[in-house]
Parts: C-alpha cells; structure tokens; sequence
C-alpha cells in the first residue's frame, strides 16, 4: 500500500543541500525567504520508489549500472497507458537530464553560427543550451490574446524559419512557463511548417504528466509518421515522481541517422552508464507509482483552484494564466502598475517570497513572475499571504 499521500505534510527541507531552501544567500537572495521558485515539489515521493532505493542501496555496491529489458517494459508501459504512445527499445537513450539532452541535440544537429529557435516566453535553458554553445537563438514569441490564452503566431513562426535558414525548433509541451497543452491541431501546424523546411525539432515533453482535465498531452512523435522521424522527445520521471536530483531522462529518437548523431554527442560529452539509483527509481517509478501520481495531480488541482480563488480576493489586478498543464503558474502582475525592478523588490524584499521572474524567460515575460504549486496546501497559503503585503502602503 503507498504511505506517502499526506500531501498536507510540511517536509523539512532546509539543511539537506537543497537548491530550493539552501542556496538563497548564494543566488542572491535575502536569507529567509519562502522560495516557490524551481520547478521540483515539497512532497515525499512513492514509497514503492523509496522501498526500490532502500532495498538496492543495502546491497552495498554502487558499480556501472546498465538497463535490461525490465527498464524498457517499465518506460514502454508508462507511455502507453498515459499518452497512448508506443515505442521501441530502440528509440531510446538514456541521459542524465532533459538539459543535458537539448544541450546534445544542439550540437547534433546545427553548427556554430546557426540559429536555433525557440517560443518565449519559455523555460531559460533552452535559451541557454543553444547560446552556451556558440549557437544564436531566435524567437516566434507566443501571443497573449484577449482571452487570457498563449498562441502561437504560425506565420511569424515559418517566416523566421526561413529568414534565419533555422535547422532545429525547441518545442516545450507543455510549456514552461505558461502552461499551454499544444492541440493535435497545433501540433499538426508546426509539424507542417517544419517538414516543408527540413527542420529538425526538441521536443521537451518533461511535464506530459501533468495535465489539468479538458485537455490532453499529444506526445509530438505520434502526430503523423513524417514527423516522427524529425523528432527527438526529452522525458523523464524527475518531474512527475520528484526526482529530479536522481538525474536520469529517456529520450526518444526514432530515426536511426538522428539517434547515431545523438548518440554521438552523448559520448563525446565523456557520459555512458546512468546513475544507480536513478535506473531504479525510473523502474519503480513506472511500475509501481500509480497511486501516488493520480493523487498528487489531484492535490496539485486543489492548489491551483485554492491559488485562482486567493488572487482573485486578494490580488484582483493580477492575473492567473490558467495552466492547462505543469505544476507551475504563470502570474500577470502588470496589472499594478509597477516596473519590472520594483516588482521584483517588492516580491523579494518586501513578501520575502522567491519566484522565477519572468523576465529571466524572454523580454515578453516582464512584469510577470512564475509560482511553483507542488507545496503544501499551507505553504501555498502563507506564499500568497505573503504576496498580498506588496500592495500594502
């Protein structure tokens, strides 16, 4: 029977060389402040996962590990039964992150001096991974319409991938930060544009498990068979299961030429076996972690409607950009009229809370700031009652 479902459960987390809790003062930060800022979760994982590590770590030995069959049936189940996608052992390799990967396919796939492009606002690694190393990164920034809703601009979008000669397109699905479930229409739409002119795309799928109910992960890879065979997919269970710091990822590349060359990189990165414990989590993880993942997601709800129902009251001139998918909220605080720096002193000196600024994810992400929901339900509250004092004279 799974233990662990007191989402509730306010874990101490200080003085475990947590990067959320222990590094304030080295990042810049005030000592003491309530951080909702990088994307892992305050809840203990499955106790099937913790049983797995407990019983793997009394054997004693921790030499290269390497993944059998089971791994593969764990990760293929997985996949079929959430996403209704089937894959082939094949298809998979094995890296010790989804950063790492996009890093890998960076330099798989383009030369230096190339632009690679992205949607901002949009998870800053991705930014990262391409400028890091020697690329040059351009943007078909998303559309905020009237509605409250990110979409995507399909004609600036082809127009840049030719004006910039673009051979690869980083896609975040769903996307970080601003919540967006892409459609199977969507999908369709950048897998069109991008087969016409011989673009590659990244697929960052890490959040696929997370997503709210009206809407539907669509793994890119299973829109149509074209597609599938320009497409690398980044997953992993870190986000899902928590277990970020395990460090393990599976990406799927079904053609063999893209695979050779990914795998090319991988191993010119110095980087073969994966972590012990990480192979062991992933398994336990896909086999035995149900329980536990339906009610997180189902706590993680009740956060999200206790945050809209919070603002709304307290905070009516910020906005909440309904997720559709992550745990993590994109916040539109433009409505109070005060400039990105001040915004940001405010959050941080005056709240004492510690967001992601949204400027830190493209130019079009200032003046909004990005909230982690997978805390307890009072942890939650006192973050937000603390976010109210920035309105306080």
């Amino acid at each position: 029977m799974e233990r662990n479902l007191d989402f509730d459960l306010v874990v101490e987390r200080r003085n475990t060389d947590s990067l959320k809790f222990d590094f304030a003062v080295e990042r810049g930060k005030p000592e003491g402040v309530l951080p909702l800022w990088v994307a892992d979760m305050d809840f203990r994982t499955s106790s099937f996962i913790i049983e797995a590590l407990e019983e793997r770590a009394k054997h004693g030995i921790f030499g290269y590990t390497e993944t059998k069959e089971d791994y593969y049936e764990a990760l293929a189940g997985w996949m079929k039964r959430h996403h209704d996608l089937e894959i082939r052992p094949e298809w998979v390799l094995k890296t010790p992150g989804v950063v790492f990967a996009l890093a890998a396919a960076v330099k798989a796939y383009t030369q230096e001096g190339d632009y690679v492009l992205i949607q901002q606002p949009v998870y800053y690694p991705l930014k990262e991974a391409v400028e890091d190393n020697g690329r040059r990164v351009i943007s078909s920034d998303l559309v905020l319409e009237a509605d409250g809703k990110y979409r995507i601009n399909f004609e600036d979008f082809e127009r840049k991938l030719k004006e910039y000669q673009v051979k690869l397109f980083m896609l975040c699905n769903p996307h970080n930060p601003v919540g967006r479930v892409w459609t199977r229409e969507e999908l369709e739409g950048l897998a069109e544009i991008c087969l016409r002119n011989d673009v590659i795309v990244v697929s960052d799928e890490i959040h696929e498990d997370f997503v709210y109910p009206g809407h539907k992960h669509i793994p890119l890879l299973s829109v149509n068979e074209r597609i599938k065979n320009r497409c690398i997919t980044c997953t992993s269970p870190s986000k899902t299961f928590n277990l970020a710091g395990l460090q393990i990822a599976n990406i799927l590349i079904p053609d063999q030429g893209l695979r050779r060359k990914f795998r090319k990189q991988i191993q010119a990165a110095g980087y073969s076996q994966l972590n012990t414990f990480g192979v062991v989590a992933c398994k336990a993880a896909y086999t035995k972690g149900e329980q536990w993942y339906g009610a997180v997601c189902d706590y993680i709800r009740e956060n999200l409607e206790f945050l809209k129902n919070y603002i709304k009251e307290k905070l009516p001139e910020v906005k909440v950009i309904e997720p559709e998918g992550t745990y993590l909220v994109w916040l539109d605080f433009r409505g109070l009229g005060y400039c990105n720096e001040v915004l940001e002193d405010l959050i941080l000196h005056k709240a004492g809370l510690w967001l992601d600024s949204g400027a830190i994810f493209g130019q079009t992400g200032s003046g909004f700031q990005r909230i982690n929901l997978a805390t307890s339900r009072s942890t939650l509250k006192e973050a937000l009652e603390r976010l109210a004092k920035i309105r306080e004279e």
